[in-house]
């Protein structure tokens, strides 16, 4: 647990150092990436982390990706889910096609990244205000986090940390899960992994 403290208080001297510095060009966008089978030590220790974000002055807000996946769902029309449980009961055995429509709920009309871009825009004028995004494992088998902030830039006005469970294999190469390809299409500082 050690090593995840010290990553997270790295990881804040980062946020800390960006905020002072203010480049122009700089979106403090942080990932804090960890083994995914530190997945639930993360889980545990993030009260502990709010709590001392809070005690340090930051107006701390969290979103979980968990939270907004079940949402986008929760908010399909009725005749969609239906057919979802229709077509689910007469194959059950079809991971790749029940996977492929909620991707496609996930991702049609940005559905999912437009929650995340509604909660950057609310915190974006609030001073030392901090964005927590956790649960970032919900995304399997989906979608990537990666394609979200590619999507996203010019939109990130707060820091923003995104606990990424994976796989650092360079200096911004990532595995998500610590099985996905590699990708590098990333515009973060990245911190542990």
């Amino acid at each position: 647990m050690s090593s995840l403290n010290t990553d997270f208080s790295e990881l804040m001297e980062r946020v800390r150092a960006g905020r002072e510095f203010g480049h122009a060009s700089f979106e403090p966008i942080f990932y804090l990436i960890f083994h995914p089978q530190q997945i639930l030590q993360v889980k545990r220790q993030m009260p502990a982390w709010s709590a001392k974000l809070r005690n340090e002055g930051w107006d701390v807000h969290v979103f979980s990706m968990a939270a907004a996946v079940q949402e986008v769902f929760d908010e399909m029309p009725a005749f969609i889910k239906k057919t979802w449980e229709k077509q689910d009961a007469a194959s059950p055995l079809q991971w790749q096609k029940t996977n492929g429509s909620l991707a496609e709920a996930l991702t049609k009309k940005n559905a999912l990244q437009d929650k995340l871009e509604a909660k950057l825009t609310e915190l974006e004028s609030k001073p030392n205000t901090i964005l927590l995004v956790t649960d970032v494992e919900a995304l399997h088998p989906y979608l990537r986090i990666g394609s979200m902030e590619s999507q996203l830039q010019g939109k990130f006005h707060v820091p923003t940390v995104f606990f990424y469970p994976g796989i650092r294999t360079g200096k911004t190469q990532l595995k998500f899960l610590g099985f996905y390809p590699e990708d590098g299409n990333y515009r973060s500082v990245h911190v542990g992994g």
